[in-house]
């Protein structure tokens, strides 16, 4: 279980929240309301206060990135540190028979970085991250480049993460993603986190 206790991301107000192994929460609110701060600061990429629990023990008792690979932050647009897709994968054999779960060819490995379309950069840093297999996973608007049946594919799979038992908090701008994917909803406004229904 992720155990968060008055965290409060830079310019917003403490907050606490439990995640569930296996649930998902979405992260709803304006733009510039502090959503991805919030994601950030669960990752542990800003400065903020306050505590992160995964499992009972405390984020700041592990290694920073053996954190950052327990909660893995999916950002809108990913950065990208060698030419070729395929650098950025440890197993290409198991990310091959992976990608085409989201749309994607094993030739994608082979491609070069730049050659890629914002929709297909977008499901090569998720399936990057999916495939560390980690037991949380905070993704900042991971189908809001994607055409619609991209995006029912990313949601398929994370439907079947959640099955899995892995912890998902998601920044989204759709209400329909929301109540399809997401157990609970965290609303971002005025500089306050409140939960509600989703």
């Amino acid at each position: 279980m992720l155990k968060i206790r008055a965290l409060a991301p830079c310019g917003l107000a403490p907050f606490d929240f439990d995640l569930e192994k296996g649930r998902c929460a979405a992260i709803m609110g304006p733009s510039g309301g502090g959503k991805t701060l919030t994601l950030r600061a669960v990752a542990d990429l800003d400065p903020n206060e306050g505590e992160v629990f995964l499992d009972g023990k405390e984020r700041g008792r592990f290694p920073a990135p053996d954190w950052r690979r327990r909660a893995i932050y999916v950002p809108a647009d990913s950065g990208w540190w060698t030419d070729r897709v395929g650098d950025h994968i440890h197993d290409r054999e198991t990310a091959a028979a992976f990608l085409p779960r989201l749309l994607l060819t094993k030739d994608a490995l082979s491609w070069e970085v730049s050659r890629l379309s914002t929709g297909e950069r977008q499901r090569l840093a998720l399936a990057r991250a999916l495939l560390l297999d980690p037991p949380v996973l905070l993704l900042d608007e991971p189908t809001s480049g994607l055409d619609e049946g991209a995006a029912h594919a990313v949601e398929d799979e994370l439907q079947e993460r959640l099955r899995g038992g892995t912890s998902i908090l998601m920044v989204t701008h759709s209400r329909e993603q929301a109540r399809w994917v997401a157990s609970a909803l965290l609303n971002i406004g005025g500089g306050r986190v409140r939960e509600e229904a989703p």
